[in-house]
């Protein structure tokens, strides 16, 4: 029995070994600037670049000061501040996007697979939703929120912002990863690449063969 539980704790220190040798749980260095250049190796994220190499704008950035242009087929714009745009954020967890809302405007139903979200509404009047999972019954948690307000969005769940105001609206959020990902539904559903079988949709969605190409033809070229 002794031997029996011996052999099984050594088996169960040979399986963490790696992990413990080749991880730690707290960053290493002061900052990791990313070098989105780097080729050499592959993390998860980016190889930082030398730390000589690494000027303030590390730190500080201007990128969220200006709205963006919100004459799109959405009515919206968004501004991202990932570590595609702010390398500093390379390994820290965090970045930051602002969406600009013309009044109509939508940031249409979408899902952040790799981030939880937490936003604040900096102008303007805006329907916030955000859809529970089949868990909950796929329960729609909707409010208008105006100038100062925030919300909270779970990671994973599906949520949208729309301008309900006379003005125009703005926002910013932050997410903790610095690569939050996103999928657009509709996008996804009717704009992938190469599409997704007309046959599929037509059963999933319980539509005719002409109501899904006409969707599909307006993602054709993204958003």
């Amino acid at each position: 029995m002794a031997y029996s539980k011996n052999l099984a704790v050594l088996f169960t220190m040979l399986l963490l070994a790696p992990s413990i040798l080749a991880t730690d749980p707290d960053p290493l260095q002061d900052f990791c600037v990313a070098d989105l250049n780097g080729k050499a190796i592959s993390v998860n994220g980016h190889p930082c670049k030398p730390m000589s190499e690494a000027g303030d704008d590390f730190l500080f950035s201007s990128k969220l000061a200006m709205a963006g242009n919100t004459s799109t087929p959405n009515g919206s714009a968004v501004t991202e501040l990932d570590v595609a745009e702010w390398p500093g954020t390379n390994t820290l967890g965090v970045s930051m996007n602002r969406v600009d809302f013309a009044p109509g405007g939508t940031n249409p139903p979408h899902i952040h697979p790799r981030a939880t979200e937490i936003g604040i509404v900096m102008k303007g009047e805006l329907l916030v939703g955000i859809i529970g999972s089949l868990d909950s019954g796929n329960k729609l948690y909707s409010k208008v929120l105006r100038t100062g307000e925030t919300f909270l969005i779970p990671r994973g769940l599906m949520h949208f912002q729309f301008n309900v105001g006379k003005t125009e609206a703005s926002m910013v959020v932050s997410f903790n990863s610095q690569n939050p990902g996103i999928v657009f539904v509709p996008l996804t559903v009717f704009g992938s690449n190469p599409p997704i079988p007309t046959t599929v949709l037509t059963k999933a969605l319980r539509v005719d063969v002409g109501v899904v190409e006409l969707l599909k033809s307006k993602f054709t070229s993204g958003f």
